[in-house]
C-alpha cells in the first residue's frame, strides 16, 4: 500500500498569522493554499514595474488607485501580489482590508523569468476569481498578452499586442495606451 503525504493548505488568515509571528521572512505569496517563495526582482523587471506605476498614476489620477506589488485577496486560500493592480478608488486606500475581486479593474504581471508560471498558475487563479482583465507584460518578446472575459479557469478572449498597436482597458472608459508607450522605460 502506498501512502501519500497529506498536504496542508493554508488559509489567508493562517498566512497572516505566520507573517505577524515573523515565521515568513522571505517574499512570499499564498496561492491556492500553498506558500510560495517569490523570485528575486531583477533590474529590468523592477524598472518596468516602476515605469508602469508612474504611467498609470499620471493617466488615472482620480479614476482608480494604482497599487504596486501589494496583496490582493482572491478567496480564503489565495493572496497574490501582482506587479500592478488597478483597483476602484477608495478614500481609505484599502487600509481596512486588501482589495478583493470586485474591487479589481486590471491586474498586470510583468514577466521575464516567470512567464510560464504566470500563464499556467496565476492566470487560471485570476480567471476563477473573475478578475475582468489581466495583462502579462512579456519582457523577452516585448509584447502584451491581454486576458479578458473569465470563464472557469481561463479567459475566453486572449489577445497579443506588439509594436505600433494600442490597447484599451475594458473596465476604464477612454483609457488607451500604445505598446510603444508601455515599453517606454
Amino acid at each position: 500500500m502506498v501512502t501519500l503525504p497529506i498536504r496542508h493548505r493554508f488559509t489567508v488568515e493562517e498566512y497572516h498569522k505566520m507573517g505577524e509571528a515573523q515565521i515568513l521572512r522571505e517574499r512570499t505569496e499564498l496561492l491556492d493554499g500553498e506558500i510560495l517563495e517569490m523570485s528575486p526582482i531583477g533590474l529590468l523587471h523592477a524598472a518596468c514595474v516602476s515605469y508602469l506605476v508612474r504611467l498609470f498614476v499620471l493617466r488615472l489620477p482620480s479614476m482608480a488607485d494604482v497599487r504596486s506589488q501589494n496583496p490582493i485577496i482572491l478567496d480564503d486560500l489565495s493572496e497574490p501580489q501582482p506587479d500592478l493592480a488597478i483597483v476602484k478608488y477608495r478614500d481609505d486606500f484599502y487600509k481596512g482590508g486588501h482589495p478583493i475581486p470586485q474591487d479589481i479593474l486590471l491586474l498586470i504581471e510583468v514577466s521575464d523569468t516567470t512567464l510560464k508560471f504566470d500563464r499556467e498558475v496565476k492566470i487560471p487563479l485570476y480567471a476563477v476569481s473573475k478578475i475582468p482583465e489581466v495583462w502579462i507584460v512579456n519582457l523577452p518578446d516585448r509584447n502584451i498578452e491581454v486576458y479578458r472575459d473569465p470563464v472557469a479557469q481561463s479567459y475566453t478572449t486572449v489577445q497579443q499586442y506588439q509594436g505600433g498597436e494600442s490597447l484599451s482597458i475594458s473596465t476604464l472608459e477612454g483609457i488607451v495606451v500604445s505598446i510603444k508607450e508601455l515599453f517606454g522605460f
